[in-house]
């Protein structure tokens, strides 16, 4: 039975969505690593993961502005044929041993990410306006597959081929290529001509809207915790004795914390309202920083990473509707690009200190360091509640 239209695109969409996070959950767990192993400068070690954010937030306004003269599917094809490209070069990189090769492969890698980080505004264009924080949820839930296959896909190919790693770079290059087949199928109208044309208000103008911050500040926080956490894990949990396989376990939970509430956390907004699920995700965030402050064991990494996977989506999922919800059609693009390479920006900044804090200050350090951009997301949070109440008269919050 053929799926109606919005549904089909939503399932076209998950299943892109769960191509890019085995493929970005991979470039993790093994970035890192073989970092470790070809750099000179050993506090270096995730600039590789560093260049594919840096690439990601670079490409990040260019991508939402093709796509919004373009269409979805023309940008989600060269998206990927980005991604294809990046895993090559890497390939390359390995087998040359060079450092800064795979630095410039992971650029490219990070351009197929700048794409795929519109997957879930592609869903808000596909879904009935009653329906689009569902829609987000649903999309994003396609990463549950990135979080299981991802990280096997790092112990499997591994010593599949010699350099170690040289298998999985060409693997992440085949999920790639079947991504932009998956692409090619999507039917998504394109905007109106006047609304392609159209600028909307100057971004300063839309920048001072409080949703609009509080949507950027929920995004930017709950990456940049998650960011900085889950980069270091590898590193950490190698200074810790523990086995790689141990590690591709963890990740393995953590991006399966990520996605997996995404199938209740659009009903969850839907029910109670943005600020109040935005809350929740900090608390969580609270929660995961404790555990990884009260111990090293297998289970301490697992427990924080877990919370942390649950607390990021409910801030990325909650700060996206919000942001869809304050900004014209005709702005869309802009704003998306926008709040994207902030985003993106905060994950580049966040993953080189990563490597950095972990090496230098230990696993205790990063996570203290953390604590302020957690409290920042629930003070502004709290804020936008308070605002919006008073402005309604004590009515409902959004």
């Amino acid at each position: 039975m053929t799926l109606p239209s919005p549904r089909r695109n939503i399932a076209l969409l998950a299943a892109a969505q769960a191509l890019l996070l085995t493929n970005g959950v991979t470039l993790v767990a093994i970035n890192g690593l073989l970092g470790m192993q070809l750099a000179a400068d050993k506090r270096l070690a995730t600039l590789p993961i560093t260049t594919y954010v840096i690439g990601a937030a670079l490409a990040a306004l260019p991508a939402a502005l093709f796509m919004k003269h373009r269409g979805r599917r023309a940008g989600f094809m060269l998206g990927a044929a980005f991604g294809v490209g990046g895993a090559l070069l890497s390939a390359m990189a390995v087998f040359t041993s060079s450092f800064w090769l795979l630095c410039l492969a992971t650029i490219l890698a990070g351009i197929y990410n700048a794409f795929g980080q519109q997957y879930r505004f592609a869903a808000v264009d596909a879904a009935p306006a009653d329906w689009r924080g569902k829609a987000i949820s649903l999309t994003l839930a396609g990463g549950i597959v990135g979080g299981v296959v991802g990280p096997q896909v790092g112990t499997l190919t591994r010593n599949l081929l010699e350099p170690t790693y040289l298998a999985s770079y060409a693997a992440l290059a085949g999920f790639a290529a079947l991504a932009m087949a998956l692409a090619s199928r999507l039917a998504i109208p394109a905007l109106p001509v006047d609304q392609q044309q159209a600028a909307g208000r100057p971004l300063r103008a839309i920048a001072r809207q409080p949703e609009i911050i509080v949507a950027v500040l929920a995004a930017a926080c709950g990456y940049a915790t998650m960011n900085l956490l889950m980069t270091a894990t590898p590193l950490a949990m190698d200074i810790c004795g523990l086995p790689f396989a141990d590690t591709a376990f963890i990740l393995q939970w953590h991006v399966i914390g990520m996605f997996a509430p995404s199938f209740f956390t659009g009903d969850l907004i839907k029910r109670f309202g943005v600020l109040p699920v935005l809350l929740l995700g900090a608390a969580l965030l609270f929660v995961c920083i404790a555990i990884a402050l009260s111990g090293v064991s297998l289970m301490h990494f697992w427990w924080a990473l877990l919370l942390l996977g649950v607390g990021w989506n409910f801030l990325f999922v909650g700060g996206t509707t919000l942001l869809t919800e304050a900004c014209r059609p005709e702005e869309k693009a802009k704003v998306q690009g926008s709040n994207d390479f902030i985003v993106l920006g905060v994950q580049g900044v966040t993953s080189l200190a990563a490597g950095m804090l972990v090496t230098d200050g230990g696993w205790a350090t990063l996570n203290a360091l953390a604590l302020p951009i957690v409290m920042l997301t629930a003070l502004a949070s709290l804020l936008l509640w308070w605002w919006l109440s008073r402005a309604k008269g004590g009515g409902r919050s959004r």
